[in-house]
């Protein structure tokens, strides 16, 4: 068993806000590795809805996820600039560009129903995007029994990480799809590939590593586990699963040559994350285009022009999210994808388990004398 997430298997599905669904983590659960919830867009009640639905289809351990950001700088000026540089395309489609945008989503850092609703739910893990909640909410899901994670992207935010308590570190390279889980979107990004990211997190934490970040088949775990990583963790690779909520137009992309090309962009959100290159990133990324609003003020704007679009059958303003990996996405059922995975893992040598103790996880009892070593030169 991976003994910091309780499960048989060394495969994370990514949370995804939006296309994760109960039915999605559930069926990766019960094929034995760690099914998750993304609730960053959810309300509480929303969010509790779907674990109670999880639960119904599932007794084993699944995880849910939680977004972290500072809440959004709100900046009049900066938000008008923006409304009025997508007014062309808000009047394409027949509509007005709205007079102004909210703050859509609530961080975890101040949504204390949702921290309570968690409490009371006690899934098996929560994993914090973004950053990390105060000190008191990670001390009371330690004392409610619940195992914590964290995206870090390098190894200043892994320490963090570390210093607070957590009991496990998901690495995510720039190779991933979705959201870059930065503390802050402001700071200078090494763009660490996960491999690079991996290596460093090994040697210099004590805490079990997840890789992340273009990752989708057994090739790629086996590659992640042999870098020290406990597991890997899979985004892209379950979005065209029948369980997962994308929609038709983002299936049809991800199974076409357009997955060929990704990028990494605040446009659609005011963060930086990493999607299918569509004519809504090409057009807000033009020479002399304005910075976008903040997250997650932008992706207000962003999902009403989305909307607009979508009622005259066109997908070109949709946020895709897609990892580079994205062109060997499989359309299989998750328990099915799940199971080739492991093959593929046992193909390319090795046991679909890393080294695990019974305290901590490790990848290999060499990485446990890197970490030894550094410790004693620190």
């Amino acid at each position: 068993m991976i003994t910091i997430l309780g499960v048989d298997l060394p495969i994370v599905q990514a949370p995804m806000a939006g296309v994760s669904t109960p039915a999605l983590a559930a069926a990766v659960s019960n094929a034995g590795g760690l099914g998750s919830l993304g609730i960053g867009a959810s309300t509480a009640a929303q969010a509790r809805q779907a674990i109670a639905e999880t639960r119904a289809l599932t007794d084993k351990p699944f995880n849910v996820n939680v977004f972290c950001h500072e809440p959004a700088r709100r900046e009049e000026k900066r938000e008008a600039g923006w409304l009025k540089h997508l007014a062309p395309l808000f009047s394409e489609f027949g509509v007005d560009a709205p007079t102004g945008l909210d703050e859509i989503y609530k961080t975890f850092l101040t949504d204390e129903e949702a921290f309570r609703m968690l409490l009371d739910e006690r899934p098996a893990i929560v994993s914090f995007h973004f950053g990390l909640p105060a000190p008191d909410k990670i001390a009371a899901f330690r004392e409610a029994g619940i195992r914590m994670l964290a995206t870090a992207t390098n190894p200043v935010e892994a320490g963090a990480i570390e210093a607070a308590g957590i009991d496990g570190i998901v690495a995510q390279g720039i190779e991933a799809g979705g959201h870059r889980g930065m503390f802050d979107p402001d700071a200078v990004d090494e763009k660490l590939s996960a491999s690079v990211l991996v290596r460093l997190l090994v040697t210099k934490t004590s805490l079990p590593v997840i890789a992340a970040g273009g990752i989708m088949d057994g090739a790629g775990i086996r590659a992640a586990l042999d870098l020290g990583a406990v597991a890997a963790q899979l985004g892209t690779a379950f979005v065209l699963c029948p369980e997962s909520a994308a929609n038709a137009g983002y299936r049809e992309n991800l199974k076409s040559k357009r997955a060929d090309v990704t990028r990494l962009t605040p446009v659609l959100s005011g963060r930086p994350a990493r999607g299918i290159v569509n004519r809504f990133i090409t057009y807000c990324e033009a020479a002399g285009s304005p910075a976008p609003a903040a997250y997650p003020v932008a992706y207000d704007a962003a999902k009403q022009l989305n909307a607009a679009a979508a009622k005259q059958g066109n997908n070109e303003f949709a946020a895709q999210w897609a990892g580079q990996g994205a062109a060997l996405a499989r359309e299989l059922p998750a328990a099915r994808l799940v199971e080739t995975l492991v093959m593929e893992l046992q193909a390319a040598g090795g046991s679909t388990q890393p080294f695990v103790r019974a305290d901590k996880a490790f990848s290999s009892e060499a990485d446990t004398a890197l970490r030894e070593e550094n410790a004693l030169n620190q």
